[in-house]
């Protein structure tokens, strides 16, 4: 059951705006930063990024998949054969401010299977995260570094993140 809207399209590109706007301005620029998008909807974000960037500091960045299935400390063999998706990193991670950029932070543990699978690729100068909506009930002590918009949820409540690249809408919305 659907309880309200929480970003509509305008907001969201809002979000993305002002999150752009930070990470330049944390990394004092963007030399030595690249975005990598934690699939599925941290890639369509992490692109929305970068060209937001492109157009604020007339410079490109890279942007990078990354697929976590492997990763996931909640998979076992017994239960099911993960479905793989590509990992698309065709650049250097070594020595760079590597921005993951995801749609929904809740536990944690998205965003450590991602940081172990960047640590597999290269050695980063350091691993910043930025989230479309912070959810909260933490069980790793990991926090966003750029988050678009906080909420406070209980356990029971769904944040669904909707992109028009997946789903031909831009929306954010809390449900039970």
């Amino acid at each position: 059951m659907k309880k309200a809207i929480i970003l509509d399209d305008k907001s969201m590109q809002r979000s993305i705006t002002r999150i752009s706007h930070e990470i330049i301005e944390k990394n004092k620029g963007v030399k030595d930063v690249v975005l990598v998008g934690i699939k599925t909807r941290g890639v369509p974000l992490a692109k929305r990024i970068q060209e937001k960037i492109e157009k604020i500091e007339g410079k490109k960045i890279f942007v990078g998949e990354l697929d976590i299935t492997l990763y996931r400390d909640d998979l076992t063999k017994k239960e099911q054969d993960p479905v793989l998706n590509k990992t698309n990193i065709d650049f250097e991670l070594d020595n760079k401010i590597v921005v993951l950029v995801d749609d929904v932070l809740y536990t944690g543990r998205t965003v450590r299977a991602a940081m172990d699978a960047v640590m597999d690729k290269g050695r980063p100068k350091c691993i910043q995260l930025a989230i479309l909506v912070d959810r909260g009930h933490r069980e790793l002590p990991i926090r966003a570094d750029f988050v678009g918009k906080n909420v406070p949820t209980s356990k029971s409540e769904i944040i669904n993140v909707k992109l028009k690249e997946i789903d031909e809408i831009d929306v954010v919305s809390i449900s039970e």
